[in-house]
């Protein structure tokens, strides 16, 4: 151990694996630090509600400090990590070295582009944090503005052409979610143009939507989303998108908005540590979460590719690196270095996901639950796992009057008005005006 009297355990990340295992170590013997660059704990499971303009960013963000801050042995500092120093165990923050006994990497998962991030990144709109959502919040609002006084028809129908790209959860959610902001909400908001006058686009390379997920589940889905207004495309294959749209294979569809949720890949500081990854950047970890050759470095989460269970890496949710921060936190107090640790085996509690107003779908175990129920249960679950009372109340309150009164109070244009980065028709003067959904060659 090091020279303090307690054992020194760094976790990195305050996200749910990284929160997890701290509030897990608040009674055992040891000094915990919990380095993070924000200074809150996200409930990302919500993020797209902010995007959406159903609730605030405070709403599903709680500060990091608020959260630990009753724990003695618990200290938390905003900072960056940089690097780790495995051999002489140092971690290297924006503020200098750190000496560890114990490491806990929780640092999560950026958005994947699948190799075009310079290209693709700039035009297509991730959703990993409170400034991604608030800028889609804003992207999405002001693409409306830009319709109202928009005399051009095609340009018109480009600013109100959304495309989602990705039929996982995240995709759905979004779909779901901006075919009920434009229609039952926004359609009341405008003179010129109407919220039904918008086009939602869900495209997923795939052969059906929420994949990991019963057929029949994803088959009432589809359902739902069509039944909203929702344009689901599956085997639907983005060969290239640009400012003024996407290309599906050689077919062109032009959108002034264009949100990405088909890929995530592990934090940067995976590629720093020297150690085997997956092709998604992820740490291929021992059975008992640590890295290989290092039994004091632990990493969980969306970071960790743990395939020993059933020889798939696991679902990148949040009970995993949950449990999985529980797990090693009982090793750090409990496990003497050197003796055989059982492996850690993910217990599956089900997945689900919310279409839209009073539609979801559950999975179980072998229970199947979707329309009405389903969404009653999402709606508990989420309110559930929020830190805070008062973050559970006003979320609660929140969603009563959306589904009362149809009207959503997080309608805010925020950093100045800013224009739509692209406006994706682009027309010569007295040029004929083309369709938003064209055939036309991918650019070079």
């Amino acid at each position: 151990m090091g020279s303090t009297s307690k054992p020194r355990v760094i976790i990195v990340g305050g996200g749910f694996g990284g929160l997890t295992a701290a509030q897990a170590l608040k009674d055992a013997p040891v000094d915990v630090t919990v380095l993070d660059r924000s200074n809150h704990h996200l409930f990302q499971p919500l993020l797209y509600q902010v995007a959406m303009a159903g609730l605030s960013p405070a709403d599903i963000a709680a500060p990091i400090r608020s959260i630990v801050g009753s724990q003695q042995n618990t200290r938390v500092l905003l900072t960056s990590v940089d690097g780790v120093d495995l051999d002489h165990r140092l971690v290297h923050t924006s503020d200098g070295p750190m000496p560890y006994d114990f490491l806990i990497l929780a640092a999560g998962a950026r958005t994947s582009y699948f190799g075009h991030d310079d290209t693709w990144g700039p035009h297509a709109l991730g959703l990993k944090s409170l400034d991604d959502a608030v800028e889609i919040r804003r992207r999405v609002l002001m693409a409306f503005e830009a319709a109202e006084k928009e005399p051009d028809a095609a340009r018109r129908e480009a600013l109100l052409t959304f495309v989602v790209i990705g039929g996982g959860p995240t995709g759905v959610e979004l779909a779901g979610g901006l075919c009920e902001l434009s229609r039952f909400v926004l359609d009341r908001d405008f003179q010129a143009i109407r919220g039904g006058h918008a086009r939602v686009l869900l495209v997923e390379a795939g052969d059906r939507v929420l994949p990991s997920m019963d057929p029949a589940l994803s088959k009432n889905a589809t359902a739902e989303l069509r039944r909203l207004g929702v344009e689901v495309r599956t085997g639907a294959r983005v060969t290239n998108l640009d400012e003024t749209g996407v290309w599906l294979g050689t077919n062109k569809v032009s959108s002034a908005t264009i949100m990405w949720a088909a890929g995530v890949r592990a934090s940067p500081l995976a590629e720093k540590l020297g150690v085997p990854l997956d092709r998604g950047g992820r740490v291929m970890v021992e059975k008992d979460c640590s890295l290989p050759g290092h039994p004091e470095v632990f990493c969980i989460g969306d970071m960790a590719n743990h395939s020993h269970q059933t020889g798939q890496p696991l679902p990148g949710v949040s009970p995993v690196a949950m449990q999985q921060a529980r797990y090693v936190a009982r090793l750090v107090e409990t496990a003497p270095q050197g003796e055989v640790r059982p492996a850690f085996e993910y217990v599956d509690k089900g997945s689900m996901a919310t279409i839209g107003r009073s539609a979801a779908v559950v999975e179980m175990g072998k229970l199947r639950l979707t329309g009405l129920t389903a969404w009653v249960a999402w709606l508990a679950v989420h309110i559930w796992y929020l830190i805070g009372f008062k973050n559970r109340m006003v979320v609660m309150l929140t969603w009563a009057w959306s589904y009362l009164t149809y009207k959503r109070g997080a309608r805010l244009i925020t950093g100045g008005l800013k224009e739509i980065p692209a406006m994706a028709v682009q027309r010569k003067p007295g040029a004929k005006a083309a369709s938003a959904d064209a055939t036309a060659a991918p650019p070079a």
